[in-house]
């Protein structure tokens, strides 16, 4: 049995567990108003939460974790068609929502309960139930066809947050800052179940800017969680804002996830404050995977080492394992350990080929790693492997180096079928001054000569700017034809 709050039970004391802007619960208010929210919804399976960036979301999924039950995080900005087909896969018993939250049309059919931050249950409800039971059902992004709704128990998420625990030195004294939304895996089990595992507290932004973040980090917050395009526009202010550079320079840590962060960006926000981003590797399906750890070298561009619990291995296309690391050979990531999902929601036929008949878990990410066991991600399979002229090439390596020239503020790397070399690269540039773009030329040999002259792309594709999703990563798919 797996008591995913222990710092919910018992005296929970004064401590401010929770703050969102200027309102807060200390762990006393939270277990009485997520107590409350637990025997509004006891008994039902599964339970949608009108997931916002809020106190109430907060309340609501760990009222729902606190019953046994199991929480659907809903993104408020989706788009009618995929909320109505998370809804229908998921059948939802009720949606918890804030008093003040209007639901689309799409919701109708749902009952709602609202939360109440101030309301008062009684604990314990039962927070001891079966490691395997559901605890969140959490919907993959589409890329591929609707999403899929991923079952994660709740021994994913104390065995997840536990080993981020040993590799980050996490503990109750610290004070986390992010502005993350709370329907993906980032924010809400990393940003705020996290933080209350720990008995720590979290200081939620609502919205992402600077200016916060050198507020909270300066007035005692000691970690920080974004995802590139959050610490880009850090990278980019710190020039010009030395309380921006003081906070930073006395957080205990600085993590970033989601999708790779540029080494531009990691240099800049070195040589401003002295201190290494470090950088963790996970999925809906498995959470964390990996993570440079807090006492290990912070070494840019690499994911680290796999978590204590995980185990992780490179695979050939024939799935044959790779077994000499030398920090060259591509082969796609496979998973194994307690931080696993248990099954796609109502896709049988998607478990079973998600999975080897050993029970590795296919990625579907590709990645080189180093010797002494660092990983670096240099793409997805289904978009970012480029066969070009005979080699296995990853996108993320050419797109790294790409930024680093002085003419790219953003860029993408693709491939495109070639009748001489099977693919070719394709490079998708944001130029930094659009009205004096860098030449396709220069940028083949800054290219060529940072890594390797087959990795050089042939085409250059200029854009205003490249489509993103929710957490910033690019949307190669939607990239015009």
């Amino acid at each position: 049995m797996t008591s995913l709050f222990p710092a919910l039970t018992g005296d929970p004391g004064e401590q401010v567990a929770l703050r969102f802007g200027d309102r807060s619960l200390t762990y006393g208010e939270l277990a009485a108003a997520a107590a409350a929210v637990g025997e509004r919804i006891r008994g039902n399976g599964r339970v949608a939460v009108w997931a916002t960036p809020s106190l109430e979301t907060a309340v609501g999924v760990v009222g729902v974790l606190l019953a046994g039950a199991a929480a659907v995080p809903l993104n408020p900005r989706s788009g009618e068609k995929e909320l109505g087909h998370i809804l229908s896969d998921s059948a939802p018993a009720l949606v918890l929502a804030g008093p003040g939250d209007e639901l689309p049309p799409a919701m109708g059919d749902v009952a709602r309960v609202d939360i109440d931050v101030h309301a008062t249950g009684v604990l314990p409800v039962a927070d001891d139930a079966d490691d395997s039971a559901p605890a969140l059902v959490v919907y993959t992004s589409g890329t591929t066809g609707p999403p899929k709704g991923a079952v994660l128990p709740r021994r994913a998420i104390a065995s997840t947050l536990d080993a981020l625990a040993d590799a980050w030195q996490w503990t109750g004294d610290d004070v986390l800052v992010h502005g993350l939304p709370l329907f993906h895996v980032h924010g809400l089990v990393l940003g705020v179940l996290g933080p209350l595992r720990r008995g720590g507290s979290v200081r939620h932004l609502g919205r992402f800017d600077t200016r916060g973040v050198a507020r909270e980090l300066n007035t005692g917050a000691t970690m920080l969680f974004g995802v590139p395009t959050m610490y880009h526009r850090i990278a980019e202010a710190l020039p010009a804002d030395p309380e921006l550079a003081k906070a930073l320079t006395g957080a205990r840590l600085l993590v970033s996830g989601s999708a790779a962060l540029p080494v531009h960006d990691h240099d800049r926000i070195t040589t401003a404050t002295g201190r290494r981003v470090i950088e963790r590797y996970g999925m809906t399906e498995t959470l964390m995977n990996t993570s440079v750890r807090a006492d290990g070298e912070a070494r840019a561009g690499t994911v680290g080492v796999p978590l204590p619990g995980v185990e992780v291995r490179l695979v050939e296309e024939d799935g044959t394992p790779i077994t000499a690391y030398d920090g060259e050979t591509v082969g796609e990531i496979q998973v194994r350990g307690p931080n696993l999902f248990t099954e796609y929601l109502n896709r049988p036929d998607a478990t079973a080929d998600a999975f080897t008949a050993d029970g590795w878990f296919r990625t579907g990410d590709m990645a080189v790693r180093d010797p002494d066991g660092y990983v670096r991600i240099v793409g997805r399979k289904a978009t970012d492997l480029i066969k070009s002229g005979g080699y296995k090439i990853g996108a993320g390596e050419i797109e790294n180096a790409l930024l680093e020239h002085p003419g790219v503020r953003e860029a993408a790397v693709t491939g495109e079928p070639d009748p001489d070399l099977g693919e070719r690269i394709v490079a998708w540039i944001v130029p930094a001054d659009p009205g004096s773009p860098p030449d396709a030329d220069a940028l083949a040999d800054h290219v060529a000569a940072r890594l390797a002259p087959h990795k050089r792309p042939r085409t250059v594709r200029y854009l205003d700017a490249l489509p993103r999703n929710d957490m910033g990563k690019i949307m190669k798919r939607a990239l015009p034809v």
